[in-house]
Parts: C-alpha cells; structure tokens; sequence
C-alpha cells in the first residue's frame, strides 16, 4: 500500500473538517497537493520522508475527503489562499508543530507561499513544484500561457456557468487535464487515478474547485498588497520541463520560474526534471534526492 502505515485522521480547523495522513517522527514536513488531485499524489515519495520527518498531508479545503463549503455567492474568502493557508497553521497547531517545512505542488505550492507571507514565523522552508507565482503569470500574461492555462479563465467565470460545462463532461474533462500534463507513461497507478478521478467528478467538488479558482481575484488583492515583500525562508523551486503537450505553460513566452520567484524569496535555488506537471508521481526518486539534499544544508 503506498501509504503503509500512516494514519487517516479528520480534524476540524478553522470551521471546517480537513481529511489528513500523518507518519513519522522529527522535523514536521506538511504536503500540499494541487488541481485536480488529492492528498494521495505523494504516494510515491511520503513514506521515504516519513524515515526521517513527520509527515502530514492533508486534502485541501474544496478537495479530496475534507470539506467542500459552498461558495455560490460568489464569497472569494472562503476559498482565498490566506483562508486555506490558515486552514493549515491550523492543523499543524493540533499536532503540536510550532515550526514546519512546507512542499506544495500546483495549487498547494500558492498555498504555501501565503502561508510564508502570512506566517513566516511558522515556516521553516518552502519548496514550490511546477507553479509559477500567480501576480507575475497575470502580470505577463499572453497567448501562450492563457492557452495553457485555459482552465484557469474557464473558472475564473461566474457561478455556476463553468460548474455547470465541467459537471456536464466531468469525466472527458478529467482525464483531458491528466492525459496532457502527465509526460511520463504510467507514472500513476490506475487504482490512484480513478481515485482521483471518483473524488474530483463529485459536483461539490467541481463547485469547490471552481470557486478555488475563482478566489484568484481576492489572492491577486493580497498579493499586491505585499508586492515587494519577500519570502524570508529558504526556498526551492522545480518544475517539469517537458512541455511537449502543454506548450506555454506556467511561462509564456518570458517568464522564468527562478528569476519571477527571487523577485519573491530572499533565498531562491531551483532546477528543472524532466518530466510534466506531477513531479511527484512522474520523478519521485529524483524530487527525493533534491528535497533531502535541500533540507541536509538547512542544518
């Protein structure tokens, strides 16, 4: 089993239910999973950290088993990064980690860099898999990344137009996303997949994710607010670099992930796999042997 000996455990932060795995003993390491997934993306590389961290992966409010609030009227605070970030500093306060280092992947790693904002005395350090910093994406803006990130400007519509075209081929929808940003050939497990795909084609949670998406304009508030102000922790960034059939994504035609995230971290290093979107699942040895060497210099 890919998560043997973990516990399943569901706690209340922050008015709602968040579903959550946890093993291990030392240094807190707390999992972010991103769009359109689960906590169960980090199948591959938990238990390695599990040997010498403690390990929590939590469901992110709007997905997997924790819970999915409504948010048809259009309230961008309930699905807004600061609220899901302190969903997290949350349940990290029920384990007792006064201190933790943060992994996020896609929409968990803009979790993360508002909770290093927000919380910069609870991070230890940041690590950021395949995301750019959604200020400098809509900043930059053009025709190749707005292909790319169609889903994006697809949610981004008001209630309940995009629940109601996603809920209508939730299914083509899914495997759509999954076929084109996975570049690596049986990278996830069929049981792990339709796991996936069961939990996400839930109409609660399409209506969560959509309204996630739609928070951006609330997150782009909060982040001009701290335009300028850095990331103080060390920081990671990797990202795959095969782009082979999703062109454009995260950078456009200009953006880089180093050069757009040290104009938001004080200490930035970064490096590129060779593989899509779910770094995870595509490359879990490779992200293993760069989070251990990333945390070895922190001590």
């Amino acid at each position: 089993m890919a998560f043997e000996g973990f516990e399943k455990k569901t706690f209340r932060t922050n008015s709602i239910n968040l579903n959550c795995l946890f093993k291990g003993k030392g240094e807190p390491i707390i999992l972010l999973h991103g769009y359109p997934q689960c906590n169960l993306i980090w199948h591959k590389i938990a238990g390695k950290l599990s040997e010498k961290f403690s390990v929590l992966a939590p469901d992110l409010r709007g997905y997997g088993e924790s819970d999915k609030p409504d948010a048809s009227n259009e309230d961008h605070s309930i699905y807004c990064k600061r609220t899901t970030g302190q969903d997290i500093v949350e349940l990290a306060d029920v384990f007792g980690f006064d201190k933790f280092h943060l992994v996020g992947h896609d929409r968990g790693a803009r979790v993360g860099h508002r909770m290093a904002l927000d919380s910069p005395d609870r991070i230890l350090s940041l690590v950021s898999l395949d995301v750019m910093p959604s200020q400098a994406a809509f900043d930059a803006m053009d025709a190749d990344l707005a292909f790319a990130w169609f889903h994006w400007h697809l949610m981004r519509q008001p209630f309940p137009l995009p629940e109601t075209l996603i809920g209508n081929s939730s299914e083509t929808y899914f495997d759509f996303l999954m076929k084109n940003w996975c570049a690596t050939e049986n990278a996830i497990p069929d049981k792990i997949y339709q796991r996936y795909k069961e939990l996400f084609c839930a109409p609660e949670c399409i209506h969560a994710t959509c309204a996630e998406y739609r928070s951006v304009v609330l997150d782009l508030e909060h982040d001009e607010t701290d335009r300028g102000k850095k990331i103080s922790c060390p920081f990671a960034v990797y990202w795959g670099s095969n782009t082979t059939k999703r062109p454009g994504w995260q950078t456009g035609k200009s953006l880089s992930h180093v050069r757009a995230w040290e104009e938001r971290a004080e200490f930035v290093e970064g490096e590129a796999l060779d593989c899509g979107h779910f770094i995870p699942e595509e490359k879990p040895a490779e992200l293993l042997e760069l989070l251990f060497k990333f945390y070895d210099k922190q001590k």
